[in-house]
């Protein structure tokens, strides 16, 4: 039986030249100027979709939607080129990246799936695209979002050398990303930025099961100044430092912008798709069994005919039946689940499962983070952009034009085959959300995008 079940895991003119622009007389800049457009942030601010960073998730960035959009203004719009640091090809960079594709369960004969898999195709020169120097304007690039990078990594001198996306592109290898920041500001001379930066802050702990630490107490890695443990939750005194010597390079000549705020990264498919509840029992036999199972070590577990709470084992080391609300990773393994008895009679790891106190961690650091992003927009009168908020609406459903988005895992459309990222039609709805508050704050009238010209999820 097939099914779809989703689980597991040539020159770009557009990089140098300004593409044909049809003027939209009736949109405005209000008390903006988009003249020079820069986007600050990460992977999300960088285009990375399905597991990768591919030219055609460049290409189609909320950046590059937004300065689509700001070049539609007649007066004080945004002037190309929009300079991004392209890789060269669509396999994936620095690896290979997800498509859909037929997977088989072990245990089951004839069963197979329509799932994420790496891609099949042959390697272009994506894979070697080693470094990108852009010819204009002295090395003018205006999308200078790295993927992984947090806001307390502004600060890490020699940060390329841990990054191989700042790598490829950063003008100083020895600098850190500050450096690098005010070398772009003070090249480009911005009079509009977008910064999204914060997520990777919260994003690491959460991707490895809450492993490391998530109270705040962080400590920097011994003899690398300024370079926290990838795996812990930054600290909010350390976020709040380097967000805010980031946001005053951007600032410092003279530009307006938009802060954008960071999302509660627990609501996204990477953590949603596997129901914490998805052990099936069909006889009531199985149910006695487990439980009886469980008791002779100790262990209490209540089971019943229908969908149960998986057994886990939490960071502490215990086995015990998981809460509701807690979380599994989209990185559990399927067939381990069905074949070799995980979240049954093998409780599932620690590092597969967000427990309570690791999700209000998450959640916590995220709602101290959007404070101070809140705090520097009023300070600075930026516009603010809560895409918390906004997130929060799409698990039940967004529609555009007949159509309806969600978080639901490849069929909702708005998240990519890695769970984590958008598609390009996520990025589209996030960059209309973004107009709109700036058109807000601004009093501007920049036109919104039509989110479905922009590709979902591709099925073979």
């Amino acid at each position: 039986m097939r099914k779809i079940y989703i689980i597991g895991a040539a020159v770009f003119l557009f990089s140098a030249c300004k593409p044909t622009i049809n003027i939209n007389k009736n949109a405005t800049a209000g008390n903006a100027d988009f003249t020079n457009y820069l986007a600050i942030g990460n992977s999300l601010t960088s285009g990375y979709t399905d597991g990768s960073l591919t030219v055609s998730g460049q290409l189609n960035s909320y950046p590059a939607m937004l300065f689509q959009q700001f070049s539609l203004i007649p007066v004080h719009g945004a002037v190309g080129p929009f300079v991004q640091p392209l890789v060269s090809g669509d396999w994936g960079y620095p690896g290979p990246k997800y498509i859909l594709g037929t997977t088989y369960n072990s245990c089951i004969p004839n069963d197979s799936s329509l799932s994420p898999i790496f891609n099949t195709g042959a390697s272009d020169s994506a894979a070697g695209d080693y470094h990108y120097v852009s010819t204009v304007n002295n090395g003018q690039i205006n999308n200078i979002g790295v993927p992984g990078i947090r806001a307390v990594d502004y600060r890490v001198a020699g940060y390329a050398a841990f990054n191989t996306y700042a790598k490829r592109f950063y003008n100083n290898l020895a600098g850190s990303p500050l450096d690098e920041l005010y070398f772009m500001v003070h090249n480009l001379h911005p009079t509009f930025f977008t910064m999204w930066l914060g997520a990777n802050d919260v994003l690491g702990y959460a991707l490895n099961g809450g492993q490391g630490i998530g109270d705040g107490s962080t400590q920097m890695i011994p003899g690398i100044p300024n370079l926290y443990n990838s795996v812990d939750i930054s600290p909010i005194t350390a976020f709040d430092t380097s967000y805010d010597e980031a946001l005053n390079a951007a600032i410092s000549t003279g530009a307006s912008g938009a802060l954008i705020n960071i999302p509660d990264i627990t609501s996204i498919p990477f953590f949603t798709t596997v129901p914490i509840n998805g052990l099936t029992l069909t006889r009531q036999g199985q149910a006695d069994t487990l439980a009886a199972y469980y008791a002779a070590q100790g262990v209490k577990a209540v089971f019943q005919i229908g969908a149960n709470l998986f057994m886990i084992k939490d960071h502490l080391g215990n086995v015990r039946q998981a809460a509701p609300g807690e979380l599994l990773l989209l990185t559990t393994p399927q067939d381990s689940i069905t074949c070799r008895g995980w979240g049954s009679t093998v409780p599932i790891s620690d590092s597969l499962v967000l427990t309570t106190d690791e999700i209000q961690f998450i959640r916590n650091a995220t709602a101290a983070y959007n404070a101070f992003i809140l705090q520097e927009t009023q300070l600075h009168h930026l516009a603010y952009v809560d895409m918390n908020s906004y997130f929060k609406t799409l698990p039940a459903g967004i529609t555009f034009d007949g159509i309806k988005y969600s978080t639901q895992f490849v069929s909702g459309g708005a998240f990519s085959l890695d769970g984590i990222h958008p598609t390009q039609r996520g990025y589209a709805l996030i960059s209309n959300y973004i107009i709109g508050a700036v058109n807000q704050f601004y009093h501007s009238n920049i036109t919104s995008i039509d989110v479905n010209q922009y590709k979902g999820v591709t099925f073979p």
